[in-house]
């Protein structure tokens, strides 16, 4: 599944605002409520920060993917950050974040959300791309380097 199948480019942040684990993922969240994405935002928050709770989404090379389920989300989504200064994100390799996805989809839907998770993991395996990630400075050279990397 390509990211940018789900990915709209008014759902990335460059800089996020957000200075620690839970403020980003509240920004991400709300800029998918802002953006029509989801239909309530303090739900489909409480299930990400739920799931937070009991693994970290951290996987390491300075990439988080906090991801939830809710009947408040009507399709798979997504909105993507990447903080001024990299988060602390409990990851496994102890580093702290500096590029943050988020994924939201419906509570039934497992295997679309499976598909988009590989989906990021895929390209962040891709050392040109992390490179590439940490350049872009604005949402459009964000958006532009992942279309980029998933022809």
């Amino acid at each position: 599944m390509k990211v940018t199948n789900i990915l709209k480019p008014e759902c990335i942040r460059v800089p996020l605002k957000a200075t620690d684990k839970t403020g980003a993922i509240s920004e991400l969240v709300t800029l998918l409520a802002d953006n029509g994405r989801i239909d309530d935002r303090d739900e489909v928050l409480q299930a990400i920060l739920a799931r937070e709770q009991t693994r970290s989404t951290g996987i390491g090379h300075g990439l988080a993917v906090p991801h939830g389920k809710s009947h408040k989300c009507r399709r798979l989504t997504m909105a993507i950050g990447k903080p001024q200064t990299p988060i602390p994100f409990d990851a496994i390799d102890k580093k702290p974040c500096d590029f943050v996805v988020l994924v939201a989809s419906p509570a039934d839907e497992t295997g679309p959300h499976i598909q988009a998770l590989a989906g990021i993991s895929r390209l962040w395996l891709n050392e040109e791309f992390r490179a590439e990630v940490a350049k872009a400075t604005t949402a459009e050279a964000l958006y532009e380097t992942i279309e980029r990397f998933e022809q």
